[in-house]
């Protein structure tokens, strides 16, 4: 007697990410969960008071899974390498060492033996991708792991900006031989278009990154939703968290001395309220685009 014909498992696709700032400290995770059969998406965080980057990693991914009622063929999609070349390559070895690495303890032991089990339940396929490259859905789950940190840190945390961008915006900024510069990579859909200036003037790193970050938003209409990206802290701390604050309490900070670059905020501070626009976090300094900028920067300062 044949065996009976079994229903196809259903397809899943899931976007996690985690982190902790600092590391470790206040940790949180974020997954998206999307049905390719229908687009419908489901959204998942939490938190903890004191974790590290890997951790969250991993619980994001554990979550996720733990979420599917029935076994699934699921693409789970990760900007980490520690978590997916552990499940994909390290996990069989530390299993049959009796949860061990070859030099010693394995860390976060108990989630790997969790997600193990998660693994064996389904049709996993794991796949790596570059975190913060512009993937709405990578970038989703970034979001939400950073607005679990900032809660648990105490920030006040706004809603969650818009999941896609229509434009992004990549910039750098140089002071070579006591020049300063800046440059911005927009992107439209396939249009891409090249700013950049040499400012005399500039005194800081701090005055370019606000001139060229005003510069990119100035040719952008009203409305639009734009993601700037940038290595400036300063830049995006100031846009995305300090500039309401400041603006209240008459440009003066928490210590109630005057703000530096104000008049400049002020001016990015009017093109913000026209345009919806995220300022996403960069882990790393490896974001091709912006590498791109900097190749570019560095050309124009051999030529001026």
């Amino acid at each position: 007697m044949s065996e009976p014909v079994r229903p196809p498992l259903t397809a899943v696709e899931i976007y996690t990410d985690g982190g902790a700032d600092p590391n470790p400290g206040p940790g949180g995770w974020g997954a998206v969960l999307i049905d390719p059969a229908t687009g419908k998406t489901r959204e998942m965080s939490g938190g903890e008071p004191r974790a590290t980057n890997n951790r969250m990693e991993l619980t994001a991914a554990i979550r996720a899974l733990e979420a599917l009622k029935t076994r699934c063929r699921v693409r789970l999609v990760t900007d980490s390498q520690y978590l997916r070349r552990g499940i994909t390559e390290w996990i069989a070895a530390w299993e049959a060492r009796g949860w061990k690495r070859k030099d010693g303890e394995l860390l976060n032991v108990d989630l790997w033996q969790r997600l193990a089990e998660l693994n064996r339940g389904h049709e996993i396929r794991w796949d790596w991708i570059k975190g913060h490259a512009g993937h709405k859905h990578n970038e989703r789950a970034d979001q939400l792991a950073t607005a679990e940190i900032r809660a648990l840190s105490g920030e006040r945390v706004a809603s969650a900006p818009p999941v896609s961008a229509e434009v992004s915006v990549f910039l750098r900024v140089a002071k070579p031989k006591g020049k300063g510069l800046w440059a911005a990579l927009v992107l439209r859909g396939e249009e891409e278009e090249f700013l950049s200036e040499e400012v005399p003037n500039a005194s800081s790193p701090n005055q370019l990154d606000i001139l060229g970050a005003i510069a990119a938003l100035e040719i952008l209409p009203d409305k639009t939703k734009v993601a700037v990206y940038t290595g400036s802290d300063y830049l995006r701390h100031g846009a995305s968290r300090w500039l309401p604050g400041w603006s209240k309490s008459g440009w003066k900070t928490k210590e109630g001395a005057a703000v530096k670059n104000r008049e400049l905020w002020q001016l990015l501070e009017a093109q913000m309220k026209r345009l919806s626009v995220q300022w996403p976090e960069i882990k790393g300094r490896d974001v091709p685009e912006l590498l791109e900028v900097d190749r570019r920067i560095k050309e124009q300062a051999k030529i001026s």
